[in-house]
């Protein structure tokens, strides 16, 4: 066995580095797969507050995972993840979760991306989904891993599933916005999805 892989053997849980209950969601269902138990910070009675002072989405997540690993003393996996508009010059990126104001629920987000985007037409209104994984170990290892889901944004919210911009982004594939697939046909095509089976890889082969 692997030096990494042993070291791996020693952390029986992985730490779910996140207080959002939807994100915690999707990645019960979608880290089903790994020998870890998954945990959260509430279970384990940790309150952590990290300042994403990063520039992109990757440096962001690697701050979490790296802070959180080293206060929980646990095996951690965090992301950072953001929508990229094309007629907005990659807004909001990094900054989606806060794009509207600190303490703006999905719904304002939502309105005003809308609202920024007021008479782009329907070709020019592409855009994507990113999402990077960052899996860090208490001794200062990080494995990154990233997925990218390419999409337009619509004129409208549809879809009463998912969170954040699910409603207004179109897959034209599917003739459908993300918020109008159930999370098990949506972990299969979405960013945090590709990521999160790139993580469960690198943590059963040992990569990290």
């Amino acid at each position: 066995m692997a030096r990494d892989s042993l070291e791996l053997s020693l952390y029986p849980e992985l730490l779910l580095g996140t207080n959002n209950q939807a994100k915690i969601r999707e990645y019960r269902s979608l880290l089903t797969d790994l020998d870890q138990k998954l945990v959260t910070l509430t279970e384990q009675g940790i309150s952590v507050e990290v300042d994403e002072a990063g520039d992109s989405l990757e440096e962001n997540a690697r701050l979490k995972a790296a802070i959180i690993a080293e206060k929980s003393q646990m095996l951690t996996l965090a992301d950072d993840s953001g929508l990229e508009v094309d007629a907005l010059g990659g807004e909001p990126g990094r900054l989606s979760a806060r794009y509207a104001g600190e303490n703006a629920s999905d719904a304002e987000r939502i309105a005003y991306l809308l609202k920024r985007m007021n008479g782009v037409p329907r070709e020019k209104r592409a855009a994507r989904f990113r999402c990077v994984i960052a899996l860090a170990t208490p001794a200062g290892k990080v494995k990154v891993c990233s997925g990218e889901c390419p999409g337009f944004i619509t004129l409208e919210p549809r879809g009463e599933y998912g969170f954040g911009y699910d409603p207004i982004f179109y897959l034209p594939e599917l003739g459908k916005t993300v918020a109008e697939l159930p999370l098990e046909q949506k972990n299969r095509i979405s960013h945090r999805g590709q990521a999160a089976r790139k993580a469960v890889k690198a943590l059963k082969s040992g990569e990290l």
